[in-house]
């Protein structure tokens, strides 16, 4: 790989070398390298673009990288990857995708993620995006993923995207069984013209279980953000969904969180919070002699940290 391959790497799967472990790198529509272990099968998908990966019952203490990278102006990229983690397993998954776009036209990456995991397993899925170049051709990301949670399974999804994205539609559908737990972390930033939507939508089908939903974002410059937040509380079970959001310059926030108890046990909150930074929080860091624009930094690094 050249410098700006390994640089958009490191970005959106802190990766400078090849790793230790399970793992498949695709490079501009293609696999650019792929290794299976005892205990985590990778195999291509048949018909359409992507790949399996098969986590063996009991594996614990094991992760796997999946990164995509794009240098290739033009390309629209789709790929369908799923995911099925047997039961009493542990692991990390690393996803995310960076594009490198100098042309005029529009670099696309589009992945489908379907997460099936097992009785009592614990998952926690790492997905970053990152967006770079020097053309005017837009960044585009849509991702998509699907989970389904057996009972007592528990998934953790922590989600970024802080830079060069100009639009994204992010999409998340899941269900949740008997006492199994969905928490969901996103980060997001936009800037100049950029959109992005996410849009998450939760079944608590099992008694007892529950799902957490919490969206820092900041929106500067002129770009729009929408937020929407569906959980369905269809058994006895406990929800909250959460948007705070940072508003500045000539930017549009709009959020939607939505709650439905279909049961009488279903305990379901939800929270919305948009607001520019307070003046007193610039003034407090401009008396220990930073400038506007670098309180102002500190204070947007701290919220999404």
């Amino acid at each position: 790989m050249n410098a700006i391959e390994k640089q958009l790497l490191a970005a959106v799967a802190d990766l400078h070398e090849v790793p230790t472990g399970a793992y498949n790198i695709r490079q501009n529509g293609e696999a650019a390298g792929r290794n299976s272990t005892a205990n985590i099968d990778i195999v291509p998908k048949e018909g359409k673009p992507g790949i399996d990966i098969r986590i063996k019952a009991g594996t614990r203490g094991e992760s796997v990288h999946i990164p995509v990278i794009l240098t290739q102006t033009g390309l629209t990229d789709l790929v369908y990857n799923d995911f099925f983690i047997g039961e009493d397993c542990d692991v990390t998954i690393v996803a995310g995708c960076g594009i490198h776009n100098s042309g005029d036209s529009a670099t696309e990456h589009s992945g489908i993620h379907a997460f099936y995991v097992g009785k009592n397993s614990h998952v926690k899925y790492v997905e970053k995006h990152y967006g770079e170049g020097d053309g005017n051709g837009e960044n585009v990301m849509n991702p998509t993923t699907v989970v389904e949670l057996a009972e007592g399974a528990t998934m953790e999804l922590e989600t970024t995207q802080i830079k060069g994205v100009d639009s994204t539609k992010r999409v998340t559908n899941a269900t949740v069984a008997d006492g199994a737990s969905l928490i969901i972390r996103e980060k997001l930033m936009t800037h100049g013209n950029q959109f992005a939507e996410s849009d998450f939508t939760i079944d608590l089908n099992g008694e007892d279980s529950s799902a957490n939903v919490i969206s820092r974002a900041v929106a500067k410059g002129n770009s729009r953000q929408d937020f929407l937040s569906r959980i369905n509380g269809n058994n006895r079970c406990a929800g909250h969904t959460e948007c705070d959001a940072i508003i500045m310059d000539d930017a549009r926030v709009r959020a939607v969180p939505e709650i439905t108890a279909n049961h009488l046990d279903a305990a379901l909150i939800h929270e919305a919070a948009i607001g520019k930074i307070a003046g007193e929080q610039l003034i407090k860091l401009m008396t220990l002699g930073l400038t506007e624009q670098e309180a102002e930094e500190q204070i947007v690094n701290g919220f999404l940290k």
